[in-house]
């Protein structure tokens, strides 16, 4: 079944540079083959950054479910650690994901293209390593609804049938693969693979790699510790400001490059509520909307635990990188107070600002208030129509247009930093509940409108609608 794409008209132009690391560092495995791929979803515009040239439609089935292998493709699955619900697990790797290689894309910047869902690997745990059609489409979409808001993110190449029957709790599934993009794969948990085996040789080799390729810049683990938070810092604050909630903030899905990946359990809030957790895995919250700056601290702490064993006075180290870590949620706020007062239409909030904010947001729960809907409609009638009380809408905003009144352009940075529509959960499962049936129109309507979040389109309305009582999401899942 396995062909090879040298005949074909596809070009991928790989410069691979991770399947040059020790073989510690992963394991050589070609995907596993399916019985039918059909394409249902390439994006073009981002094969063009890369370099790709597409071919033939079917080249692109073929490829992207891994039956045809492209030239200069080097398969593998990574290895690496993680802390999964704040439980350590010292092996886990890419159970279901193929690292097909690397291309520099034409801002000269190295990305990864990896399959998911493309079968078992020796970190699989006995999983099937397959993924099922409404996973795939969920990261999909989220992943490049994310990208045009504006938030860091791996992104979404192509999506596949495979013609196979993936079983999973809900019965026999339709399977599919998803292929993505990131600018790296390298998580906490994988310097966390080579510090809980005392491998100081590998994590050397990897944080060398990790500095190469993410943050030439700097000079020592130090730098790298503080370079890390402040991307993440920055990365949590965005996620605040648009209301998404990943879900499983494990250390294996924390980048080193401060990306949004794995899109699972993931959700974005209808009614605000600053405890919100959509999870069906995480029963007690860790992962909550307002936990989320807390846990990525704890996620730098972890890591800065890995970096200990580079430093040649380890004690300093320890003194060093507890007090970058004790001073993170300094950095989370600074960061979420810039990004909370853009939403307000302050160009550069200050920490008197900060009262503003919160009484709006604890309003806006007080109110059960549609989150994205109230930013979008600030100072019209639209907004107070969010309130159950309009009142306290109306409190508020007094003050509000009191502290706009030394702003200028406000509207517009409000709706530069104010999506009109985001991919509500409700729409994700329509989507995914069509796609089943063989109906994709949902899913291109979605990833049509999501392409361009701040701008109005009538036409679309009602995807900017708050769920009915008969079709809010309790509860979102994993596809594993």
């Amino acid at each position: 079944m396995r062909t090879y794409i040298g005949s074909m008209s596809m070009r991928i132009p790989f410069d691979n540079s991770y399947a040059r690391l020790p073989d510690r560092f992963f394991t050589r495995r070609n995907p596993t083959p399916v019985i039918d791929p059909q394409l249902i979803a390439f994006n073009a515009d981002l094969a063009t950054e890369l370099g790709i040239s597409p071919g033939e439609k079917r080249d692109l089935a073929e490829t992207f479910a891994g039956n045809a292998i492209t030239e200069g493709s080097e398969p593998l699955a990574q290895a690496y650690s993680g802390h999964q619900f704040g439980g350590f697990s010292p092996l886990l790797g890419d159970g279901r994901a193929n690292l097909l290689g690397e291309v520099i894309d034409k801002k000269g910047k190295r990305r990864d293209i990896q399959l998911k869902g493309s079968g078992p690997t020796p970190y699989s745990r006995n999983g099937d390593g397959r993924a099922w059609l409404g996973p795939v489409l969920r990261e999909y979409v989220v992943s490049e609804a994310m990208h045009a808001l504006g938030i860091p993110t791996s992104r979404a190449l192509a999506a596949v049938t495979t013609g196979e029957q993936i079983y999973r709790e809900q019965g026999a599934l339709p399977g599919a693969i998803l292929t993505r993009v990131a600018s790296s794969h390298i998580r906490v948990g994988t310097f966390q693979f080579f510090a809980a085996r005392r491998d100081v040789e590998g994590l050397q080799t990897l944080y060398d790699y990790t500095v190469a390729r993410h943050y030439p810049e700097i000079d020592t683990p130090t730098d790298l510790l503080n370079a890390v938070i402040d991307r993440q810092a920055q990365l949590i604050a965005k996620w605040m400001g648009v209301g998404f909630i990943h879900g499983v903030m494990n250390t294996d899905n924390t980048t080193i490059s401060g990306e949004t990946i794995d899109y699972g359990p993931c959700a974005f809030m209808d009614l605000f509520h600053p405890d919100m957790v959509f999870s069906s895995i995480d029963a007690q919250g860790r992962y909550a909307y307002s936990n989320q700056p807390n846990i990525i601290v704890w996620n730098m702490a972890q890591f800065a635990t890995c970096l200990v064993q580079l430093m040649p006075d380890r004690d300093q180290a320890v003194k060093d990188f507890t007090e970058a870590v004790h001073a993170m949620p300094d950095v989370i706020h600074r960061h979420w107070l810039q990004v909370f007062g853009r939403k307000l239409g302050i160009a550069k909030a200050t920490p008197e600002d900060e009262t503003l904010i919160i009484d709006l947001l604890q309003a806006m729960a007080n109110n059960r208030a549609d989150f994205t809907n109230t930013f979008r409609a600030l100072g019209t009638e639209k907004a107070r129509d969010q309130f159950l009380n309009p009142k306290d809408y109306d409190t508020w905003e007094i003050n509000w247009k009191q502290r706009l009144s030394g702003e200028r352009d406000s509207t517009e940075l409000m709706q530069a930093n104010n999506p009109w529509v985001i991919p509500r959960n409700h729409r994700i499962e329509e989507m995914i509940q069509a796609a089943v049936t063989g109906d994709f129109i949902p899913f291109e309507t979605l990833q049509s409108a999501l392409a361009i979040p701040f701008i109005e389109q009538p036409s679309q309305n009602t995807l900017t609608h708050p769920p009915t009582a008969d079709q809010v999401v309790r509860q979102t899942f994993c596809g594993t």
